[in-house]
């Protein structure tokens, strides 16, 4: 009996399946993403700009020209593609970092933005195997978890193979992007195994489709206003984001700390927090109520970062602390803003629709905007 065929018939053990694999998926994925930022990449410049932040804009147009194409491939892929279309886009991004090594700089900075080409569609494309359950909150805020801590076991992983292994600061993001793609293959097999959403969930949450042209074209003309106020905060809260994890390095460098390990550090108390507040989201039966009460989590995290930037500031408190709290505020509104605002949107409003395209959409703009 196949994996898959065992879930279908014992359902218990989907959410728990899905749960592990999503987490370790994503988390595997993360090092593809950022471990080029655990290098400094100083003191190259190139335009009196240095190489890192030349990498990072490379980065982000990338990123933001795969989310436009992603828009289009992701909301109309099918269920049946989608775990070969994630092996893809990891093979197509290995291949170009490791051209990114061994390309001059600053010639090789055009690799930088062809490997992320296919990784701004990964995130869409897992969303597909989650949306739409009645677990799905458990399992965003799996998925979440993975990512808060990914960003810190990216740079970790990447720090460990400059330091201990020797590996150059060109090789390293296709090192790192090597070691983790065997890993991320398995678990994204264990994704293709998850049976489909029951005829309860579909019951629950609006049954989710692919969607072609006219049927993105009738949602967004319904929403508009709410999708066009929600983009621009989005904007500036990935922008936020961005700065922090691609720059943490230097931040912890300018308050005296070189210590791989303290970006997980960090990272982990943020990540059972926030998974615990997006869990505890699945007791909310009514989307509506639901839907609203995400928008004040939101603003509570926007609080939490202003507050813990002004202690910190005046010396109330150190910079471990407001680090640490300045990333639970941001992940408190950006992992609601980034799946379960739009899966509980569509539940509430019973649009037909999917949250891998509104949310490929809604970085299109952001990824752009930072």
């Amino acid at each position: 009996m196949g994996l898959k065929t065992y879930l279908e018939k014992n359902q218990k053990w989907v959410p728990w399946v899905a749960g592990f694999a999503a987490f370790c998926t994503y988390l595997c994925f993360y090092p593809f993403r950022r471990s080029y930022t655990a290098a400094t990449f100083l003191p190259i410049k190139y335009w009196g700009i240095d190489f890192k932040i030349l990498m990072i804009t490379a980065q982000v147009l990338g990123f933001a020209v795969s989310k436009g194409i992603a828009i289009k491939i992701v909301s109309e892929m099918l269920p049946s593609k989608r775990a070969w279309a994630m092996i893809m886009m990891l093979a197509a991004a290995t291949v170009m970092y490791a051209l990114f090594g061994f390309c001059p700089a600053p010639y090789n900075l055009l690799f930088i933005f062809l490997a992320n080409l296919p990784l701004g569609m990964f995130y869409g494309t897992i969303l597909g195997f989650l949306e739409g359950r009645q677990v799905t909150e458990f399992l965003v805020a799996v998925l979440t978890g993975s990512f808060i801590i990914g960003s810190g076991f990216a740079k970790s992983l990447g720090m460990w193979l400059l330091n201990s292994l020797g590996i150059s600061m060109f090789l390293m993001p296709a090192t790192a992007a090597a070691m983790m793609l065997l890993p991320t293959c398995f678990f994204i097999y264990l994704l293709s195994c998850l049976p489909s959403p029951t005829d309860v969930d579909k019951l629950a949450r609006v049954e989710r489709v692919p969607m072609n042209k006219a049927s993105r074209a009738t949602f967004l003309a319904e929403h508009r206003l709410g999708i066009i106020l929600f983009v621009m905060a989005y904007v500036l809260l990935t922008t936020f984001r961005e700065f922090r994890d691609n720059f943490t390095p230097e931040i912890w460098k300018a308050l005296g700390n070189t210590d791989a390990s303290i970006f997980v550090q960090t990272e982990l108390p943020i990540a059972l927090v926030v998974v615990c507040i997006m869990a505890a989201l699945q007791r909310f039966k009514d989307n509506y109520k639901a839907f609203v009460l995400i928008q004040y989590i939101m603003l509570a995290g926007a609080l939490l970062v202003i507050l813990s930037t002004i202690c910190f500031q005046m010396g109330f408190i150190g910079p471990f602390l407001w680090l640490t709290l300045l990333g639970l505020g941001i992940y408190m509104a950006y992992a609601m803003s980034n799946s379960l605002y739009f899966e509980r949107m569509i539940g509430a409003f019973k649009s037909p629709g999917t949250v891998g395209f509104l949310i490929t959409l809604a970085d299109y703009y952001a990824y752009f905007g930072s």
